[in-house]
């Protein structure tokens, strides 16, 4: 009998500490805190085959869908740096995805509530481990997305880290790529994330943008300059004539950005315009 499966299995015996099962060949412990039934010798029970906390082969009446070249989704509940991360698939005892199977940079790592497409393999020892899973499997549980999803809100989860960008599978089941110019910040493996599609390729896989659109983004810039204005006393040395360099040096944005947040201003009627300095106007007058 090997960890990770699915058996059914004969109780052949009673103990303090629970029942004993048995293949015909080789026995196996069902502990009683996995009891949640009446258990009758000579009963035939299906059973998921796991070690305990002591590393004993034991029996579970608890059947994971995540088994041994089965796959499904696990729920990341524990982090230990000098071995990998652990995710519950149901069971009494949580399963380690090895440091080994993880990106070298802990940063990347999941964290806990993050959620992985997972299988089980066994080491020489026997014993088990969870395993990311490859691209192929998560291929398989993708469908084509249709033109009609362009600029739509999306939600979906890492499971690929590239150096140029994040591979996500969203909810429906879409293959989607975040470029890194179209993020804030680096993603993990497992981060759950929500975004829009800003295009919806030939083979059914989308581009996904996590910035803000552009009218939102205006928006925080606005409110940017504006606070940065008002802090000074109502008036900045910068306006649509300032030199590129001098606005990403103070405001860490485009001049095209910085225009356009200013015109949002002076349509709002907030801001004035003189010799080069932007003049925040009295709102109440």
């Amino acid at each position: 009998m090997e960890a990770g499966i699915t058996k059914t299995l004969k109780v052949v015996r009673e103990a303090p500490f629970g029942f004993f099962l048995t293949d015909g060949e080789e026995d196996v412990l069902l502990h009683h805190t996995e009891v949640s039934i009446p258990i009758q010798l000579e009963q035939d029970l299906e059973v998921f085959l796991y070690q305990d906390h002591e590393g004993r082969l034991s029996a579970s009446l608890t059947i994971p869908k995540i088994q041994v070249g089965k796959y499904d989704w696990a729920q990341v509940v524990g982090v230990t740096k000098k071995l990998g991360i652990f995710i519950d698939i149901g069971l009494q005892k949580d399963i380690l995805i090895s440091l080994d199977d993880l990106p070298e940079d802990i940063h990347l790592w999941p964290t806990v509530g993050d959620r992985l497409y997972c299988t089980l393999t066994r080491n020489n020892k026997n014993r088990l481990f969870g395993k990311i899973a490859p691209v192929e499997e998560i291929e398989l549980i993708s469908v084509a997305a249709n033109e009609s999803l362009f600029n739509k809100s999306i939600k979906g989860t890492v499971y690929r880290i590239l150096q140029i960008g994040s591979s996500i599978i969203t909810e429906e089941g879409y293959l989607g790529f975040i470029h890194e110019s179209e993020r804030n910040e680096e993603l993990r493996l497992g981060q759950q994330v929500e975004g829009r599609v800003t295009n919806v390729k030939e083979d059914g896989s989308i581009n996904v943008s996590l910035l803000p659109r552009t009218h939102e983004r205006q928006h925080d810039d606005a409110s940017l300059i504006y606070d940065y204005l008002l802090g000074r006393g109502g008036s900045m040395p910068y306006s649509d004539k300032s030199l590129p360099e001098d606005i990403k040096r103070r405001f860490n944005m485009s001049k095209g950005a910085f225009k356009r947040a200013l015109g949002k201003l002076i349509k709002e009627d907030k801001i004035t315009q003189e010799d080069g300095w932007t003049h925040a106007k009295d709102q109440n007058s």
